[in-house]
């Protein structure tokens, strides 16, 4: 598997976006089926077959369309959801503070797509084991992201003793945390707040959010 550049991989979904073919509305329609059926019962339950039903299509013509099987259809997924959070992620146009700002509206949005968190939070467990197809790809991502952060919170914190790349380790780690509490209780558990709240003992100015859910 290739390890993923998050920002070539929003272009290259968004670029499958635009297509209206009824060959590529119809690898749509089966890459939603996956998305759901992994949400609901993780990667290694679900069958081609399964997805197949789902998407109202034969099993011979799923695998027409994705003739890499399940694994190819678990990278189409994780690009999804990639390429919601890259293009506002990895804006090389937008200040540190600004990428602070996007950060907290992408946890707005997971609290609204119950589904798509419950996938990534899936995955990723499973994908601990290194002989997971998402392995390196989750891996990858990690490297990425603490890459990212610690470069937007070396600007921004104002925590003596404490280093950009722990701070960063830190906030991905409450940010996952905090989206399996949320699976688990979403009426109890603001991840909005929860996000603001830790950015302010970091030192991060954070008077122009407001604690309030949008």
């Amino acid at each position: 598997m290739t390890s993923p550049d998050l920002g070539h991989v929003a272009t290259d979904a968004r670029a499958r976006v635009r297509r209206h073919t009824k060959g590529d509305r119809t690898k749509e329609r089966i890459i939603d089926a996956a998305a759901d059926l992994f949400a609901q019962s993780g990667y290694l339950a679900v069958s081609l077959r399964d997805i197949a039903a789902r998407a109202k299509i034969t099993h011979a013509g799923l695998l027409h369309h994705f003739p890499g099987g399940k694994d190819e259809l678990l990278i189409r997924v994780l690009e999804q959801r990639d390429a919601n959070d890259a293009a506002v992620l990895f804006d090389e146009t937008l200040s540190a503070w600004e990428h602070l700002d996007q950060t907290v509206g992408i946890v707005e949005r997971n609290a609204r797509t119950p589904g798509l968190v419950a996938l990534y939070a899936k995955l990723s467990n499973e994908a601990s084991d290194a002989e997971h197809p998402a392995h390196t790809y989750f891996r990858r991502r990690y490297e990425i992201l603490r890459a990212h952060f610690a470069a937007v919170l070396g600007e921004l914190m104002d925590q003596p003793g404490l280093a950009p790349d722990s701070a960063a380790q830190q906030l991905i780690a409450l940010l996952d945390g905090l989206q399996t509490q949320w699976l688990l209780a979403p009426g109890t558990i603001d991840m909005r707040a929860r996000l603001i709240d830790f950015l302010a003992l970091l030192g991060v100015d954070t008077t122009g959010w407001s604690t309030d859910s949008a």
